[in-house]
């Protein structure tokens, strides 16, 4: 049934009256979803997440372990989050029924441990890169898809921000945003008048990448941009011994189910495979309402560093002003698409960039319908 919708997808125009809509896709919850900075959890403290609806508590034992549990106590159904942690058990706030990090209901205090009830659901974590990471969906995947490293974070010759934002919008508007560079239009007052050049686009079952060349059509660049771009770009004509080069901005954008990655490099004649980019983002969304009309967008920006210390703290201000104007201006217009959608009751985009359509229809076969 869903290769039939799939095949449509890439056949049929998106405002088709029979067009598959991708806005009622969710978010496939066999996969790894970021629900909170590592460094929020502190010991003996509970936090309240979601993930499409599902009230999820994260708490951190006396044995700095992270733990997932649903949100609901199995006895009045009362937010788990507003307990208290005990070493590696989680408290109930109400009548102080305890849940070990499996879930299981290890101690009700008037009843005695010989008469206990049945447990609540737990979930896999998974703590990498400091970003906690819940496993929504069968436990028997999560091992085998853990993910291993986010973008450049772990590379010390990279300076990183966090990316951070709720998004009134569902999540497939997040990956096709950034996959389409083409409305660089809209960021003319950060970029100047910027046209980008589609050179190649591949995919497979669960991934899709596009890549560009920019040019200048007008404007100049703005202080953040010349601190990502500039700085490299000096650096490489030094290692070239200031030969006259034509220096190509090259960008690669990939989803890889469900996670997004864009990477620049500067420069001829560069392996793209193998060498380090100027700028390296890692990004991953997850829907927090049940509709998945909503998403909080975690993510890593990444700036390689030039050759003089500490040049790169000097200006890093520039790049967050820079880059938070353009990510602002995104998430304005992704809230706007939502908000069509909402107002017309269905997907109407005509898309014609054949990128997108790759995009789209990795997205409709990984995603999980909804009813």
């Amino acid at each position: 049934m869903l290769e039939d919708t799939v095949t449509r997808l890439a056949a049929a125009p998106a405002n088709a009256p029979q067009a598959f809509d991708l806005r009622r896709v969710g978010a496939h919850p066999d996969f790894w979803y970021p629900l909170a900075w590592a460094d929020e959890l502190k010991t003996g403290k509970t936090l309240a997440r979601r993930f499409a609806g599902e009230p999820i508590v994260l708490y951190r034992g006396q044995d700095q372990r992270a733990y997932a549990l649903e949100d609901r106590c199995a006895h009045r159904q009362v937010p788990l989050h507003l307990g208290v942690v005990c070493e590696n058990q989680l408290k109930c706030h109400y009548h102080g029924w305890s849940y070990n990090g499996t879930g299981q209901c290890v101690d009700v205090p008037y009843l005695g441990k010989e008469r206990l009830p049945n447990g609540v659901r737990s979930y896999p974590v998974h703590e990498v890169d400091n970003l906690l990471f819940v496993f929504p969906g069968d436990p028997a995947l999560a091992e085998a898809r853990k993910p291993k490293s986010l973008g450049a974070f772990a590379n010390k010759s990279y300076k990183t921000r966090q990316l951070n934002r709720e998004v009134d919008c569902h999540y497939t508007f997040m990956h096709e945003n950034l996959f389409d560079m083409n409305h660089q239009f809209m960021h003319r007052k950060q970029m100047g008048s910027i046209t980008a050049k589609c050179l190649g686009r591949d995919h497979g079952e669960d991934w899709a990448q596009v890549e560009y060349s920019f040019s200048r059509a007008g404007g100049g660049k703005s202080a953040g941009e010349r601190v990502i771009v500039e700085l490299t770009r000096s650096r490489a004509l030094k290692k070239q011994k200031k030969e006259k080069a034509d220096f190509t901005d090259h960008m690669r954008i990939r989803t890889d189910y469900p996670y997004q990655s864009l990477r620049v490099w500067l420069g001829r004649n560069v392996d793209y495979d193998t060498a380090d980019p100027v700028l390296s983002v890692w990004l991953g969304y997850t829907p927090l309402d049940a509709g998945q009309r909503t998403n909080r967008t975690f993510g890593y920006l990444s700036v390689k560093k030039p050759p003089v210390p500490g040049v790169i703290h000097a200006v890093w201000p520039l790049v967050t002003h820079f880059t938070e104007n353009i990510f602002r201006e995104d998430k304005e217009i992704v809230e706007f698409e939502q908000r069509a959608y909402d107002a017309q009751g269905c997907d109407r985009n005509n898309e014609v960039f054949p990128p997108i359509r790759d995009l789209r229809t990795v997205l409709a076969r990984c995603g999980k319908p909804q009813l």
